[in-house]
């Protein structure tokens, strides 16, 4: 599981550049690409820049559409010039909340901080570059200058930005008196979490625009927490324990020059998502089905915990070899460990008819508890993707039981915080089998992010157990 940028306060690549690379991000993301992907695609001198001003940039991205609307009510005809526009008012919005300590408005527009937030404002990235407010327009209207198709609006970007710094405080005040303005988040989504978590709505919805802690898990396999702390602290790098094998960075680093990463002593993964693999409680000697693997990070936890004959399938090939990558990096490699490309749900595609003692269905979901790590996801989700992945659920456990052997556990796993994924699937699956007993498991967990340590913080996971009775 991916971590938010590494903090930086800025990057090295000219600002003009950062800002149309991050524009053309945002666009991918609003066409419906992934930020991952559209990142990917950004050249390597301008890629860590970008990834801090994109990740920015979802998280206040409400905020910065309501701003454009307030200053210019037609969409522009060129959605680069959009994008450009909604980026750029991100870094803006702290000059909003320095003219309103100076006094500029008497309603409360101040950005809070992550600590203590107001609730619905938008919450500060500690992470995220910071310029003068000259500087971002400036730069804005180089971006503009700089590339054929956009240099007739470059006259619409000065105008645009230089309008929201005559009066930035009254135009977030404004801003965030919309939905999508004041909480970051569509309108459908926030109203499916109000009806939710009626207390807890308001705290979850900014939750999710605090920066995650880098969390690891050690590999008890290769190094115990112990040594990968003291590695740490001899490199000058502050790790805090999470959980019982893990650990939490104060602040992120690219994980490729930690300490321990080329001698496999631990993985990338949340402290929530640490939880499944205990809770599976496979025994040496079982045979285990990991049956939605990729990216690998439960797959290797399996083969740290116990010696198992396991098959991990995902039905992506190129995310299966990220599998296949983590086990070999974790010397985690084993002759009866078996990586299969393969639908978990078309079991004449990859079962041998042999069950499993212990199946993971990590299944897919709207991944709506883990948007502090993906924050384009909110904006990349419609309000009917909620039924469909819960059809393709329902479609992927009632397969994978059959494969459970008498007396075995299934254990079903997501990273959403929708009800419909989970609690309600979960009491779905039981009245339709009736040889499934349900067993203890944390069920809903929601994501912790405010007022604690970052090894204290995780993402938002459902878990709920399952064995097969006679």
């Amino acid at each position: 599981m991916s971590s938010s940028p590494s903090a930086s306060s800025r990057p090295s690549a000219p600002l003009h550049d950062l800002l149309l690379e991050s524009a053309e991000v945002v666009r991918a993301v609003q066409a419906g690409r992934s930020m991952t992907d559209a990142i990917a695609q950004v050249p390597p001198e301008f890629r860590a820049g970008t990834q801090a001003l994109s990740f920015h940039t979802m998280r206040h991205l409400g905020t910065a559409r309501a701003l454009r609307r307030l200053l210019v009510p037609r969409d522009p005809p060129e959605p680069l010039v959009d994008a450009l526009l909604q980026v750029s008012l991100t870094l803006l919005l702290p000059a909003a909340n320095a003219a309103e300590a100076a006094g500029g408005t008497s309603e409360a527009t101040t950005v809070p901080t992550a600590a203590a937030p107001a609730p619905g404002l938008p919450v500060p990235d500690s992470n995220a570059p910071t310029y003068t407010p000259h500087t971002v327009v400036d730069q804005a209207v180089n971006a503009a200058a700089s590339m054929r198709r956009l240099l007739p609006f470059k006259g619409l970007v000065n105008g645009c930005l230089r309008g929201f710094l005559r009066d930035p405080a009254a135009l977030l005040a404004q801003a965030v008196k919309t939905v999508e303005g004041r909480w970051n988040h569509p309108q459908w989504w926030v109203d499916k979490i109000r009806a939710a978590y009626p207390a807890e709505w308001q705290q979850l919805l900014a939750a999710a625009n605090v920066p995650a802690p880098l969390t690891l898990r050690v590999n008890r396999r290769r190094a115990t927490r112990e040594q990968v702390l003291e590695a740490f602290a001899a490199a000058g790098i502050a790790a805090e324990p999470s959980g019982s094998a893990g650990l939490a960075l104060t602040q992120p680093r690219p994980v490729a020059q930690l300490p321990g990463y080329d001698e496999g002593w631990w993985s990338v993964q949340d402290a929530g998502a640490q939880l499944a693999v205990p809770l599976l409680a496979v025994r040496d000697g079982e045979r285990v089905l990991d049956a939605c693997a990729a990216p690998g990070g439960k797959t290797a936890h399996l083969l740290e915990l116990a010696d198992v004959a396991l098959t991990a399938l995902d039905a992506d090939g190129v995310r299966l070899q990220r599998v296949r990558e983590n086990l070999e990096r974790l010397d985690l490699r084993r002759p009866d460990t078996v990586l299969r490309r393969a639908d978990a749900a078309d079991l004449a595609e990859w079962w041998d008819g042999v069950p499993y003692d212990a199946v993971l269905a990590d299944v897919p979901c709207t991944a709506s508890g883990i948007v502090r790590r993906h924050p384009d996801i909110r904006w990349l989700r419609r309000a009917d993707d909620v039924a469909r992945t819960v059809k393709l659920q329902t479609r992927i456990v009632d397969a994978l039981w059959t494969t459970v052997a008498p007396g075995g556990r299934l254990l079903y796993v997501t990273c959403s915080i929708f009800p419909e994924e989970n609690e309600r699937q979960a009491a779905a699956f039981v009245s339709r089998h009736p040889d499934a007993q349900r067993l203890d498991a944390p069920g809903q967990l929601l994501p912790v992010a405010m007022d604690t340590t970052p090894g204290a913080q995780r993402d938002g996971f459902f878990y709920a157990l399952f064995a097969k009775v006679s």
